[in-house]
């Protein structure tokens, strides 16, 4: 079995793909989403998601064998909030993932009631619109540790070679109160940093993004590092591996510059 890389996407805005202006508006992401499938050396057995949308006081994982669906967004249309996306879950692989973070020492437990969030339905109509993969989560920790996502990224790192793929799923920019031209000078600013950092070599890529609050404009770019942290764990599990830009786009809603990256 090969092994899979990794991967850090920007997962749009609520449930986008089911909107055709935004969808349109989103364009060259939704060209980038579709794409990752063919970059995989083989078909993978699981999908496993780091979100931005769902974070607790430890490392939950999904372990439902069909997780319901969260509606985590406000003001779209009454449709949107019966949008269903029904890929099976990954129950074996959930007590495997939670096994793997256990023996890290750090905190876990499965979580039989958790369902997909937009960081996951989203992106994931797109990657696999017929819903075929098994798919799971693994939650993000209050508190937004850089050092305890990258750790929960190599602890994760024997899944890759097991037939999953880790991606962590946010945005490289998440300031809902500085959208278009407000956020264009410190959005283009934070992703050349993001860019130069994460082509370094890899301990001064580590480095770099453990201080991530010292680069251009990031708490203009990121107020809550929610959307972030999720690179972190998709670090960690390809630590030493090359950086590729898959994704970028100067002029998302109206102004921001955004990216995504697959290592390995």
């Amino acid at each position: 079995m090969s092994r899979q890389p990794t991967f850090f996407i920007s997962h749009g805005g609520g449930p986008w793909p089911w909107l055709p202006d935004m969808r349109r508006m989103l364009a060259p992401l939704e060209a980038s989403l579709a794409d990752i499938p063919k970059q995989l050396p083989e078909a993978p057995k699981a999908i496993l998601m780091v979100s931005g949308h769902w974070e607790g006081p430890d490392f939950a994982v999904m372990s439902s064998a069909h997780p319901p669906m969260v509606y985590d967004y406000g003001g779209f249309p009454p449709f949107t909030y019966q949008i269903k996306y029904e890929a099976p879950g990954a129950p074996e692989l959930a007590r495997r993932t939670q096994e793997l973070i256990a023996a890290a020492g750090l905190p876990t437990h499965l979580d039989a009631a958790q369902g997909f969030d937009h960081g996951v339905f989203a992106p994931m109509q797109v990657m696999y619109p017929n819903a075929d993969v098994p798919t799971y989560q693994v939650s993000i920790r209050s508190g937004y540790d850089p050092e305890l996502h990258l750790a929960l990224g190599r602890a994760l790192k024997p899944l890759r070679d097991e037939g999953v793929v880790i991606v962590g799923s946010g945005l490289s920019y998440h300031n809902l109160r500085r959208m278009g031209e407000a956020g264009r000078a410190p959005s283009a600013a934070f992703d050349a940093w993001l860019d130069e950092a994460l082509k370094a070599d890899p301990a001064t890529r580590v480095a770099r993004l453990k201080d991530w609050e010292k680069a251009p404009a990031a708490r203009i770019c990121h107020p809550e590092e929610d959307h972030l942290i999720p690179l972190m764990t998709a670090l960690g599990a390809a630590e030493g591996e090359t950086a590729t830009r898959i994704y970028h786009d100067a002029n998302v809603y109206g102004g921001i510059t955004a990216s995504s990256y697959r290592f390995g």
